[in-house]
């Protein structure tokens, strides 16, 4: 049995990390950190970190096939030249509301790029209830809406074979799963897979392993847990030296390496001078897994 490590990188802390997505041709983590607005990319060669800072909350970015990332950006959807520093915007969505952000998005297996709204926050987790929706921008341009009453749209991701689709709104603190059509996008048939234990508190993000496992960050429980979609049981929780870890993905040369987003954004100094790690990014090894590559957005 492998002893597993827990380590920060990326030397600068976020307000809240979030969307971590491995890059293999950079061998580098591309992430978020929301408040302040900013997408960034930590390059796991050099430990140094580049950054774009936008107009509006930057909440999750992804790979796109042709060149380049997208990201969602406020309520817009947007592609990323990373060389020319330049943001442009391709659609928004929740025009009639105001108040509405992006958070968590994920492309799927077919290069849709899937991501969900809420209302903006007064305080962490703290927020006008049932405001956001779920929507993905397909390779065409076009966006399709899936369902709304949303409090907080977060982790998402889909089953090895391609029929799942796993996904977290947030203050219902469960994990919920629907059955998924490659073809069309289409997700029906929503049902909670795991309740969340009263210590684990918020589940954040999520990814999956190479065993069809799932890992969910959960937010004010410093930890991420592994479950089992099929039985709905927890199988092994890892504990983190910050209490508001927010996401997770695999990465490194192999995927063997699950990185872990946090904040600081909400912790009073006392919590602060006790969590200095909090707002880092984590790499965590020896755990004896594996994830797969993120997919592409194919527009």
């Amino acid at each position: 049995m492998s002893t597993i490590k827990i380590e920060a990188i990326a030397p600068e802390a976020s307000r809240c990390g979030e969307s971590p997505v491995w890059e293999e041709k950079s061998n580098s983590l591309l992430f978020v950190d929301i408040p302040s607005k900013k997408i960034c990319r930590w390059n796991s060669l050099t430990n140094q970190v580049q950054e774009i800072v936008v107009d509006s909350p930057a909440t999750s970015v992804a790979i796109r096939r042709s060149g380049g990332y997208v990201a969602t950006v406020g309520t817009r959807f947007c592609v990323v030249n990373w060389e020319n520093q330049l943001v442009s915007d391709l659609v928004s969505v929740d025009q009639d509301k105001k108040n509405n952000r992006f958070n968590d998005g994920k492309v799927d297996p077919a290069g849709r790029y899937f991501a969900g709204t809420m209302a903006e926050e007064t305080a962490p987790a703290v927020l006008e209830r049932h405001q956001g929706s779920l929507y993905a921008l397909f390779p065409n341009g076009t966006v399709k809406k899936y369902f709304d009453n949303v409090d907080i749209s977060n982790g998402l991701d889909w089953s090895l074979d391609h029929k799942i689709f796993y996904y977290i709104d947030s203050l219902s603190y469960s994990v919920d799963a629907f059955d998924y059509d490659l073809q069309t996008g289409l997700i029906v048939n929503r049902r909670s897979i795991y309740k969340m234990e009263k210590e684990e508190q918020i589940p954040d993000g999520m990814c999956i392993d190479t065993e069809g496992k799932l890992w969910v960050a959960c937010y004010n429980g410093g930890r991420v847990i592994r479950i089992d979609p099929e039985t709905g049981k927890r199988l092994q929780t890892v504990k983190l030296p910050t209490d508001k870890t927010t996401s997770c993905c695999f990465g490194g040369k192999d995927y063997s390496e699950l990185y872990v987003t946090s904040a600081r954004d909400g912790m009073d100094p006392d919590k602060l001078s006790r969590q200095p790690e909090a707002g880092r990014t984590f790499k965590i090894t020896g755990l004896g897994v594996k994830g797969i590559a993120p997919f592409a957005f194919a527009g």
